[in-house]
């Protein structure tokens, strides 16, 4: 019955605020869409109907009604809805990680000791249980009572974070919550390459930001991101060109420069390797298309 209510209070809530409940994420579409690029932040996705697929450098990860992923840090991924219709539109909802409560909830439990650092990619797709669902469902439920969310949205995020915790995800989201984890020193080389983007990039200074030495540094990178600090800034800076060719009128070669690159003809090669177009084509493209349809601008594409 959770799986059912959640549906029903997803569907009559997305579109709307959700600014009562803090951190709260809701989406519902009503057909398949195009990739959706962005950088997904640490969260926890759960899809109530219909199905995702989300692309993290060569990795496929494909969910369904009933099933979630956690997201531990920011990734830079690409997403889009594979199965909707107006009759069963994609229902789905998303509730950002906060590392301060996971910290302070491994506190208060003792649940941080000796836990081990993901050995596998940084995302998974799991089965929600029961317990998992209907603490999701009673977040979501204080949409319909704003006045009590202030009081109760905290002790059921913590109820989430709990159950996460000991559920079959455990060990990647105590690592949100744990200073001196793997996701975390990664975390701060990740901040970095998104704070900094255009500036020149060097490992030894990203290893040394994260407390690591240069090659466990690169090793932890790829597992967790599954490409280099360098792809990593790459895929930061396309995005980014992205978004300006579509919000500004900068010739192409001004928006190469912009994003840090040195030479017009490596951005717009770059470009078109990425986004299967060269970059003013694209951006004539997607002026042409409603930016949901684009992919632009719209949900993040978890």
């Amino acid at each position: 019955m959770s799986l059912d209510e959640l549906r029903t209070l997803i569907a009559r809530h997305a579109g709307r605020s959700t600014a009562a409940v803090d951190g709260l994420l809701l989406s519902a579409d009503h057909r398949p869409t195009p990739p959706r690029a962005g950088i997904a932040d640490p969260v926890l996705a759960l899809v109530a109907q219909g199905s995702k697929r989300l692309v993290l450098g060569d990795r496929v990860y494909d969910y369904g009604a009933g099933q979630y992923l956690v997201v531990p840090l920011g990734l830079p991924v690409t997403g889009h809805v594979t199965q909707a219709s107006s009759q069963r539109p994609l229902l789905g909802a998303g509730l950002a990680l906060r590392p301060a409560v996971i910290a302070s909830l491994l506190l208060e439990t003792g649940s941080g000791r000796n836990s081990r650092a993901p050995s596998a990619a940084a995302l998974a797709v799991s089965d929600a249980p029961a317990d998992l669902l209907d603490a999701v469902v009673r977040m979501v439920r204080l949409l319909d009572h704003p006045a009590d969310a202030p009081v109760l949205a905290p002790m059921i995020e913590r109820e989430i974070l709990w159950r996460l915790i000991n559920g079959e995800q455990g060990a990647l989201v105590r690592q949100i919550g744990l200073a001196d984890s793997r996701v975390t020193q990664i975390g701060h080389a990740l901040r970095w390459i998104r704070d900094h983007y255009t500036e020149p990039l060097r490992v030894e200074d990203l290893a040394r930001l994260s407390g690591m030495s240069p090659s466990p540094f690169h090793r932890h990178f790829r597992a967790l991101t599954t490409m280099t600090p360098i792809q990593y800034q790459k895929q930061i800076r396309l995005q980014e060109a992205r978004l300006r060719l579509m919000s500004t009128t900068e010739d192409v070669a001004d928006v190469g420069f912009a994003v840090g690159y040195d030479s017009a003809s490596q951005f717009s090669r770059e470009y078109r390797r990425h986004f299967g177009l060269p970059p003013g084509q694209d951006a004539a493209r997607l002026s042409a298309e409603p930016r949901e349809v684009a992919g632009i601008g719209s949900p993040a594409p978890w």
